[in-house]
């Protein structure tokens, strides 16, 4: 049986006839989108080929890392804020990923759990408990059989953690909320607690980052000898505008002085002020502002402390607290090995505190304090 030209033409557009309007209008979405990536990739090569010609490297094997320090170099004195130096990033770096078609041109979802409104995010959820029930599969054989977990193979998740929300939803190309959020990082935390959770390794690693790329220029120095054979080292920490010069030496008697003065008798608190940082960093009583009292206060005048209570001359007990404690954590470095380096890193003790007190503003009461309007 033939057809006409006008019936077979109709038989050719009835599955058009079949495509709903919101699945023309997202397959033209993505189309432009793989349209515009494409070129983005494009015009990306050819700068990279521009920039590795610059600087007199190969073109095929210029790597991000060679893109980065070429930048630096080509804008060494002009541009003193990091932030405002040009970035040049592989456009799926810079472009926030897009999900593929989640149905067919008839309506059908192509993903079992698309009517959940988040199926990356309980499919990640579906494969966790895969891998809980496996693991308990596992360990019940080996109790059967009588054996017990390699304890040398133990997971460690020391210097990472687990992705944010915001990263956690860029991976799965979905929206998460809070409650989504926590829900999966418990989920995550008791298959870590397994026994025999480093069977799954990748799977738990693919949902951590890493706290700090390890540096090879951040060596730590060798321990020095005095005359005597005994170790010490020396280092120097900093807070705001306070600098403060640490001696540790290995195998002493305990007794920590600063400037002379035993640490409890320099940071002697004479009443007044309590709950400081410096309290908490140096793990004992602090001073207070001298030379200045309340409004309505009386001056007392028949008091004299004695020599050892006498307050410092410099008023920055906090400031001075942060510089010993950042001074004292360098110079222990020497003394301990790599995994206890990598605790106090962790911990914020090796790490300068650069924050500086803000400069007062005219015509205000302080730096961000302004007065108060009255309208009458």
């Amino acid at each position: 049986m033939s057809l006409g030209r006008e019936q077979a033409g109709q038989v050719q557009q009835r599955p058009a006839k079949n495509t709903s309007k919101a699945m023309m209008a997202y397959l033209e979405r993505a189309t432009k989108h793989e349209e515009f990536m494409r070129k983005q990739v494009h015009e990306f090569e050819i700068g990279k080929r521009h920039l590795a010609n610059m600087m007199g490297e190969d073109p095929e094997h210029f790597t991000q890392e060679d893109v980065d320090r070429a930048i630096e170099y080509l804008f060494p004195t002009g541009i003193f804020d990091k932030k405002a130096r040009p970035k040049m990033r592989h456009p799926t770096e810079v472009f926030p990923q897009q999900k593929a078609a989640q149905f067919d041109a008839t309506g059908r979802p192509f993903h079992t759990l698309f009517y959940t409104l988040k199926p990356n995010f309980y499919m990640t959820l579906y494969e966790l408990v895969e891998k809980m029930n496996q693991l308990d599969r596992l360990q019940a054989k080996n109790d059967a059989l009588g054996k017990l977990p390699d304890i040398t193979q133990k997971l460690s998740l020391l210097g990472s953690e687990w992705l944010d929300i915001e990263e956690l939803g860029k991976m799965l190309v979905e929206t998460l909320k809070e409650p989504q959020y926590q829900e999966f990082v418990r989920a995550m935390n008791r298959l870590v607690e397994h026994p025999l959770a480093y069977h799954h390794k990748d799977f738990i690693f693919k949902y951590r980052k890493m706290l700090r790329v390890s540096n090879e220029t951040d060596t730590v120095p060798e321990l020095l000898f005095d005359s005597a054979g005994r170790p010490y080292m020396e280092a120097t920490g900093y807070r705001k505008r306070a600098v403060a010069r640490a001696v540790v030496h290995g195998r002493g008697s305990g007794r920590v002085t600063v400037n002379g003065l035993p640490l409890v008798h320099y940071c002697h608190r004479d009443g007044g002020r309590s709950g400081n940082q410096d309290v908490a960093q140096y793990d004992g009583p602090t001073q207070r502002y001298h030379g200045k009292r309340r409004r309505g206060h009386r001056k007392r005048t028949s008091f004299v402390p004695e020599p050892w209570k006498r307050p410092h001359p410099v008023q920055a007990p906090s400031s001075q607290a942060g510089a010993v404690r950042h001074a004292v954590s360098l110079a222990l470095r020497s003394f301990v090995d790599k995994e206890m380096q990598e605790t106090m890193r962790l911990a914020g003790l090796l790490t300068r505190d650069v924050r500086e007190r803000e400069r007062y503003k005219p015509g205000k009461k302080g730096s961000r304090k302004g007065r108060t309007w009255k309208k009458r």
